[in-house]
């Protein structure tokens, strides 16, 4: 007999056929959903289930608009349904969704890859971004003939078994299984430290001397939030990575292509040996990618030892939209227009919280932000715990209300597209005011 589950219900509840939609999911889908984050856990209100989507609007099912900065994590930088990309997917769908068989269109979307990132000479295509990065530190062990990783605490790099873990009980100790499944022996391999820290990263290269494969870390987390590098910091893990024979593997899923064509490295001047993409690489679509140095990349089958394969890599209808949406990205002043839409927004919120007697700290990188409850400087894993989340949750279910979509999470980024107009700023920012004084009131 299966096991009814009723949603959660937050202060301001949740519209009626989506609370509905969610009760009937969790009948036949763990906690109702595919992926955790939209069950809005987080948030203590049962999830939306989405209709349609144009431009920067959502639907739910019940017929509610709101003006989404979640833009489905990352991926529609150009806005839900261009008209370019929408075309592109058509063509390619009347043509065959999927061929087992190189297209032409997977090399187009390889040269553009590799045209914008000076790091990578060839690039692997895979299905996403959990698949790019399980399959770089695999070509870095293979590379460097070492086993031990190094990752950030609060980076989230897809949910294979090495990267599921938790920092050791001292510093650059190896780490814990964070999730059931996780054999320690797994675990083991990936030593965690915090993000910002060069001191800790330094100590880990001095006691793992010589058994380092690889630091991967996200050049902008944005993971945690969005929490950039400080000064010098990518610049002295390129360093220490040189000087012990490690790999640097940048995890650019979020903002490869969302920063500037080159992504962060682009943005930073620090190359990565490795480079893992997604998100906007699939124009929305289900698609990712690594790539690299040609020595490093031609260590993978079929012309070396390093296996890895997929039946959907490179999948026809996903290349179109891919090659639509860099088409567009790369022939446009878009990084200008984001930068402007997403500075207004910034500068919205912090006054409208300031007026509020609200402190926030907003860490704003390009067209992602985060709006953290603190009056202190946001720059690790350990400084987005100590924020007020039951503000938070408070803010989120406001703006919710006047129609604005946000990550239904304090640990997740604001995206801006380019479909955001200036009006839906406006809007935003005037949401963002009532809700302040609302959070306020209720402290």
């Amino acid at each position: 007999m299966r096991r009814r589950m009723t949603p959660n219900k937050g202060r301001l509840g949740v519209p009626q056929k989506s609370a509905q939609a969610f009760t009937e999911a969790c009948n036949y889908l763990p906690g109702g959903v595919n992926s955790p984050v939209r069950a809005f856990g987080g948030v203590d209100i049962g999830p939306l289930f989405i209709e349609h989507a144009l431009g920067s609007k959502i639907y739910d099912i019940d017929g509610n608009e709101y003006i989404d900065y979640v833009g489905s994590w990352g991926p529609m930088i150009l806005g839900h349904a261009h008209p370019a990309v929408v075309r592109a997917i058509g063509a390619a769908a009347k043509k065959g969704t999927s061929f087992g068989a190189p297209t032409l269109a997977e090399t187009a979307l390889a040269e553009k890859i590799i045209a914008a990132f000076d790091s990578i000479e060839k690039v692997r295509l895979v299905s996403s971004g959990t698949e790019a990065v399980m399959t770089a530190i695999r070509l870095a062990r293979a590379y460097t003939k070492k086993d031990l990783i190094i990752k950030m605490a609060g980076c989230y790099h897809g949910h294979s078994d090495s990267l599921l873990v938790v920092a050791g009980s001292g510093l650059a100790e190896n780490a814990a299984a964070s999730s059931a499944g996780v054999p320690d022996s797994i675990a083991g391999l990936t030593i965690v430290i915090p993000y910002n820290d060069i001191d800790a990263a330094k100590v880990a290269f001095d006691i793992q001397k010589g058994q380092i494969a690889a630091v991967l870390v996200e050049p902008v987390a944005a993971n945690m939030g969005v929490v950039p590098p400080v000064d010098g910091y990518l610049q002295s893990l390129r360093n220490l990575c040189d000087q012990n024979e490690a790999m640097l593997i940048f995890d650019e899923v979020i903002t490869g292509f969302r920063l500037a064509p080159g992504g962060a490295q682009e943005l930073f001047g620090v190359k990565a040996d490795i480079t893992c993409l997604g998100k906007i690489i699939g124009g929305g679509l289900p698609a990712a990618a690594f790539g690299g140095r040609a020595d490093i990349m031609d260590m993978l089958a079929p012309v070396g030892a390093v296996y890895q394969a997929g039946t959907l890599s490179g999948n026809p209808i996903a290349t179109a939209a891919a090659n639509a949406t860099l088409d567009i990205l790369t022939k446009q002043d878009c990084y200008q227009r984001l930068e402007s839409s997403a500075a207004l927004l910034e500068a919205g919120l912090a006054n409208a919280a300031r007026d509020a007697g609200i402190a926030i700290t907003i860490n704003r990188v390009g067209s992602i932000m985060s709006c953290f409850f603190t009056g202190r400087p946001v720059r690790n894993f350990a400084d987005v715990q100590s924020t007020n989340i039951k503000q938070f949750k408070r803010f989120f279910a406001e703006m919710l209300e006047q129609g604005v979509y946000l990550a239904p999470s304090a640990y997740e980024a604001m995206f801006v597209s380019l479909a955001h107009s200036q009006r839906d700023i406006e809007k935003t920012i005037e949401a963002a005011k009532n809700s302040f004084l609302k959070v306020k009131d209720g402290k």
